[in-house]
């Protein structure tokens, strides 16, 4: 019998737990009938897979929690290089047809497959990342990536000494555009004498933009050349790139989903990293896969965003508090978009 706990949403911590540990757990053929044993909480990851030190780095930190919490057996798969809907489909239904539930893709590009694939296993739970899929087993799991790229806006505008600040975000699309919105507005409405200076790596994922170090180094190094001194990137494996470049020059970065100053393969950037905008993406899968060993699995649209720490910003960095200002600034934007006075755009 499955254990039963209480269900809690979880703060933007769950992101920035160790990754250590290896989760379990793999996939199989595509026959045969949906398992009736439930091996527990398996999740598919986005492009640039584990150890991108953001995005799929904190999805699996949910996994690491839930597998500890319950100790069931997890699963966690990478993509492949040009894969295709029909690639994802059958990652999803494999694992499924498996017995581990819920499944999670992680990232919009599983939208497709998983309203294929949701329909034809009713009795497992299925989550994503990023997007909204209809279906009375889905639960979407989305972000207000603008409230917490409006309050780096605010740091951003704070920290600079040269009135010009960069924002590189990876592909361009909707979901990256959320992110350059809430950010451009947070430098404005901050000083509206500081410049943003914008650019997309790529115009479709499959070219590389969130998968790419050198590409965000090589955008971070033309804004750094057009004198932006605070460099925000939303880039997945590609901000990477855009963290060392402001490194290597001596400015600011700001990271995104996870707390980089924390993540470890980071370390020698770290103290150039002013701070994060965290998207509690780890607390969303554990979220997900709690609602499910309680036998109340959540679906339909569930969102992440200041007023239940689903999203923020870090401030590991000593630095952080020393800035004139910035901390003071960023407290008062946090509470005027939960209190309402502060509507951050997503476009």
């Amino acid at each position: 019998m499955r254990r039963i706990s209480k269900l809690t949403r979880v703060a933007v911590g769950v992101a920035s737990l160790a990754l250590a540990a290896t989760a379990c757990g793999g996939t199989s053929g595509d026959s045969g009938d949906e398992s009736k044993e439930n091996l527990g909480l398996a999740i598919a990851y986005d492009i640039g897979g584990k150890g991108d030190q953001s995005f799929n780095d904190a999805a699996y930190a949910g996994l690491q929690k839930a597998a500890k919490e319950f100790g069931y057996k997890t699963a966690d798969i990478e993509p492949t290089e040009g894969e295709t809907d029909a690639d994802k489909e059958q990652r999803l239904a494999s694992l499924a047809k498996q017995g581990y539930n819920p499944v999670i893709g992680v990232g919009f590009a599983y939208g497709p497959a998983m309203q294929a694939v949701a329909e034809k296993y009713p009795d497992t739970t299925f989550g994503i990342v990023d997007s909204v899929v209809e279906g009375d087993n889905v639960a979407s799991l989305v972000f207000a990536e603008e409230q917490a790229s409006y309050l780096a806006g605010v740091a951003a505008a704070k920290a600079t000494k040269t009135n010009t600040v960069g924002f590189v975000g990876g592909v361009d699309i909707p979901l990256i555009h959320k992110f350059e919105a809430g950010y451009k507005q947070g430098v404005e409405e901050t000083n509206p004498d500081v410049k943003v200076v914008s650019q997309y790596l790529t115009q479709t994922a499959e070219e590389g933009g969130f998968s790419s170090p050198d590409k965000g180094k090589a955008a971070a190094e033309g804004q750094i050349e057009k004198k932006a001194d605070v460099v925000y990137q939303a880039a997945g494996l590609s901000g990477q790139g855009v963290i060392e470049a402001a490194a290597k020059a001596k400015v600011w970065a700001i990271g995104v989903d996870s707390d980089q100053y924390q993540q470890e393969a980071l370390s020698a950037y770290k103290d150039f990293i002013l701070t994060s905008a965290l998207k509690d993406v780890g607390g969303a899968v554990y979220t997900l896969a709690e609602s499910v060993e309680n036998d109340k699995p959540l679906t339909g649209t569930q969102t992440f965003d200041l007023k239940v720490n689903g999203v923020g910003l870090s401030e590991s960095n000593p630095e952080f508090a020393k800035i004139a200002g910035l901390q003071d600034a960023v407290n008062e934007a946090k509470e005027g978009i939960i209190g309402g006075s502060i509507k951050v755009k997503t476009e």
